[in-house]
């Protein structure tokens, strides 16, 4: 697939001007993005083995495509390209979504109903009234791993996991916002499935990036052929979970009252790290909805420009302007019971981003700071993907979206400005 813009940034982004890249840094950006051209080459570039890619369009049109660093570190260092695709852990639900609302425009699901009107073998063990609404917006009260797997073989064979939650009886947390780390994505992956007989990986392909004209977004490893590559995982990883000290808090931890017992049975099963482990990591050989997506900065963006210009995309019709106005209403104010009572204001899918210039958009962070991110009220999307997982820099790394969509909103004003000012001085 070519991607729909074929790698240059527009020339009404130009009019002022191109960037100044810093060194290592490639790509394009527009003038006005210089403060966030210069800080991403700081926060993602220079550090060993890890590289990044960030990509900003403006309705469908891109502002700035840049990438730095190392997609592989040593002794065979490899660049990052703009064609180097990061897993990018939670930031993969947004895809999966958007596979649901794909089928919902079509007429095939509505959000109203209950999901065992689609898949009824969840209808049991009191799930017959939970609604589609409710699995988009983390209240099925199936967050818990315990319950459906004894270990990571289990958590690696996703139609298991698709079976275990269908016959899983729900938890206290049934109805309440509760965020459901890695059973979201076998969720929607069991709902999809019984309406179109087709695998999330297969619908990532035929949902999401065939209609978008993108290569860049898959559901675990690209297949043969591919011109996206993985780019591999830096850093630490989870290695403090198999730490002596991290190991016996979590294996107790599971009972705890509010949001640590449910945060832990939500993410850990002993074990559960391994699958970020080695070179070739087992993450990349399943499919796993809310957290091993592999995607490129500017197809990311590509999704969510989508959803920033009323469903359209390089002047297709992708999702009805209908669908995408119901994802931008917030479904729940109430905090999220699992993520340590955050207010994630959930939209179906998605949630409000954590910074007062973002608040008209919706997206989705992954583990250690990727993200996607739309805003249909200015048309701006935004692509963030990188490898690092380190525990030394994962506090900084995970809020990475509060520096940089200030950033992206200045640059994107300030080249309205421009460009409504350069009419009036040829005029005169």
């Amino acid at each position: 697939m070519v991607h729909p813009y074929r790698g240059y940034v527009s020339n009404d982004a130009f009019a002022s001007g191109p960037a100044t890249l810093p060194a290592g840094v490639g790509g394009h950006a527009a003038a006005e993005f210089s403060p966030l051209v210069r800080a991403f080459a700081r926060w993602v570039g220079d550090r060993p083995g890890a590289g990044g890619g960030l990509a900003v369009f403006r309705h469908g049109e891109p502002l700035v495509d840049i990438w730095t660093g190392q997609a592989v570190g040593a002794p065979a260092s490899t660049p990052w390209t703009r064609d180097t695709g990061a897993v990018v852990f939670s930031a993969t639900k947004g895809v999966a979504s958007a596979v649901i609302h794909r089928l919902a425009d079509r007429g095939l699901i509505d959000y109203d109903a209950p999901v065992a009107a689609y898949w009824p073998d969840f209808g049991v063990a009191g799930k017959g009234r939970i609604t589609v609404r409710q699995l988009l917006t983390h209240r099925a009260g199936l967050s818990a791993l315990p319950t459906i797997a004894a270990g990571v073989d289990d958590v690696l064979d996703h139609e298991l996991m698709e079976q275990r939650l269908a016959a899983a009886t729900p938890d206290r947390l049934l109805g309440v916002p509760a965020y459901h780390a890695l059973t979201f994505g076998w969720l929607l992956a069991g709902l999809a499935r019984a309406i179109t007989g087709a695998s999330m990986a297969e619908l990532f392909r035929t949902e999401v990036a065939e209609p978008l004209g993108i290569d860049g977004i898959h559901l675990g490893r690209p297949p043969v052929g591919s011109p996206t590559s993985v780019a591999a995982l830096s850093g630490s990883r989870l290695s403090m979970v198999r730490a002596p000290v991290g190991a016996m808090f979590l294996g107790h931890a599971y009972g705890i009252p509010g949001a640590v017992g449910a945060a832990t049975r939500a993410l850990f099963l002993p074990g559960v790290e391994t699958i970020l482990e080695g070179d070739d990591p087992p993450i990349l050989d399943t499919e796993l909805g809310a957290g091993n997506g592999v995607c490129t900065a500017p197809a990311l963006a590509t999704l969510y420009g989508a959803l920033a210009c009323g469903g359209m995309s390089s002047g297709g019709r992708y999702l009805s302007a209908g669908t995408v106005a119901a994802l931008g209403r917030v479904q729940t104010y109430r905090l999220d019971h699992t993520l340590f009572y955050l207010p994630m204001m959930w939209h179906l899918g998605y949630h409000s981003m954590p910074t007062a210039v973002s608040r008209t958009g919706f997206g989705h962070i992954g583990l250690g700071g990727s993200f996607g991110w739309a805003d249909p009220n200015s048309g701006l999307s935004v692509g963030f993907v990188h490898n690092r997982l380190d525990m030394a820099t994962f506090a900084w790394d995970q809020i990475a979206s509060t520096w940089m969509l200030p950033l992206v909103v200045r640059g994107a004003r300030a080249a309205t400005r421009r460009t409504a000012t350069v009419p009036a001085q040829r005029a005169a």
